[in-house]
């Protein structure tokens, strides 16, 4: 309870099995945040050319912030999400809050080079803290039967950050100066820390691993589960497909249809609006699939064949209609496969949930990195997109369906009973 008598939403630390309600408002400052982690991804690409004349460097110089927030992102992950799931949600949740806060602001601040790529590596370091300690806290208090519900909305937050973010980041831009969309989300973070303190527990992580553990064994134990080892190499598998291949998706519809800078923004908004109807349909359906027993994850291979048509259609359809209709299938299958992905994280093993979200995020930057690598490798970019995605994307399928296959013998992994510690906390799984 609150001090003013009234239920305290962080009061809980994990579900109520007997809630089957999903509150929005409880998580209110964690979709906030979402939002504005999703705007800042997508948000620095479109201002490149801006900010490069505004600070006096080339294009490519200036591309060296995008890198210096994902290097430094995908590097520190896993070892802070090891410190939430140690020291709980709400301490690495706010400290990432307040140091992205700070990144922003300083980001607006920037008047050389430097000083940019700083401030875009902070901003790495800080999604990386608060980022895995969101899906976990997602996962461990919202109730079972509606846990991919509340997963697939974060994630359609997110994925608004792309839709809605930037484009209004974009306006203020022009209107105001590339620094103001900084200030922006800076402020829009400011928002969000109140919710944050109201909303998310203080309380330690249930089932958190033993703090004798060195810290390297502990990073690494989510490869040392086989549920989420395989997880992480299907998860690496598909984005290599997914996101190698849409780093070329830009220049394959310029080739095949010869469309304009503002065209391609258009697609960028569908490619956000199909990964947001992917994050809520893979959430319900996935939610139905669990009420009804199938608790093995059936639509993950489901998800791997999507993303091969799409992307098949979008490389070789006839037109640009069935084109465009390809980068929808295209998306709303990343949008459901991700969502998948982190409720097994989530599930699998209670323990490393914050660890575990990390590393699929880890594994995914580094399929892109692999994926983008490989596509490049072609004369043709967009034999290479056809090749390279579908072909990926059918491998990351078919070991999808094996993963599936195992989890549903095991009955919770694919080489055994459910993880220690999960009846108890979940005592409607079977």
């Amino acid at each position: 309870m609150s001090a003013s008598g009234r239920p305290d939403p962080a009061a809980d630390t994990v579900a109520e099995p007997g809630r089957t309600t999903f509150d929005r408002w409880r998580y209110a400052g964690v979709f906030l945040l979402l939002f504005l982690f999703g705007t800042e991804t997508f948000l620095v690409s479109p201002l490149l050319p801006t900010i490069a004349d505004d600070i006096d460097v080339s294009e490519s110089a200036a591309a060296q912030s995008v890198t210096a927030y994902v290097l430094v992102y995908a590097v520190t992950a896993p070892f802070l999400g090891l410190l939430s799931d140690r020291l709980g949600r709400r301490r690495t949740l706010l400290a990432g809050t307040v140091l992205f806060l700070l990144s922003n602001a300083a980001a607006a601040l920037s008047a050389s080079l430097a000083l940019l790529i700083v401030s875009r590596a902070l901003a790495g370091l800080a999604a990386a803290a608060a980022g895995p300690a969101i899906w976990a806290h997602i996962a461990e208090t919202a109730p079972e039967r509606v846990r991919g519900r509340a997963l697939g909305l974060g994630m359609a937050l997110f994925s608004c950050g792309q839709v809605v973010g930037v484009p209004l980041g974009g306006l203020l831009a022009g209107a105001t100066g590339w620094r103001s969309a900084f200030l922006a989300l800076a402020v829009g973070t400011a928002a969000a820390v109140p919710l944050l303190v109201r909303q998310v527990s203080g309380k330690p992580v249930p089932g958190a691993p033993a703090p004798a553990r060195g810290a390297l064994g502990a990073v690494l134990a989510a490869w040392g589960h086989p549920a989420l080892r395989k997880a992480l190499a299907v998860n690496t598998a598909f984005h290599a497909a997914n996101l190698g291949a849409y780093t070329f998706l830009g220049v394959v519809l310029v080739d095949r249809f010869d469309l304009s800078v503002s065209a391609l923004g258009l697609v960028g908004v569908l490619v956000g609006a199909g990964s947001v109807a992917g994050s809520l349909i893979g959430g319900r359906l996935g939610d139905r699939s669990r009420a009804a027993g199938r608790d093995h994850l059936p639509l993950l291979p489901v998800w791997g064949l999507l993303l091969a048509a799409g992307v098949a259609l979008t490389a070789t359809g006839p037109g640009i209609v069935l084109a465009l209709l390809g980068v929808t299938v295209w998306f709303v299958a990343s949008g459901g496969f991700v969502i998948d992905q982190q409720t097994l994280a989530g599930t699998a093993a209670p323990d490393l949930r914050a660890t575990s979200s990390a590393w699929l995020t880890s594994t995914m930057y580094a399929g892109t990195g692999l994926g983008a690598w490989a596509v490049g490798a072609f004369d043709d970019t967009g034999t290479g997109t056809l090749v390279v995605g579908a072909g990926l994307a059918l491998v990351s399928a078919l070991a999808a369906l094996a993963l599936s296959a195992g989890l549903r013998r095991g009955a919770g992994t694919p080489d055994g009973p459910p993880a220690a510690g999960a009846a108890a906390e979940e005592p409607a799984r079977p």
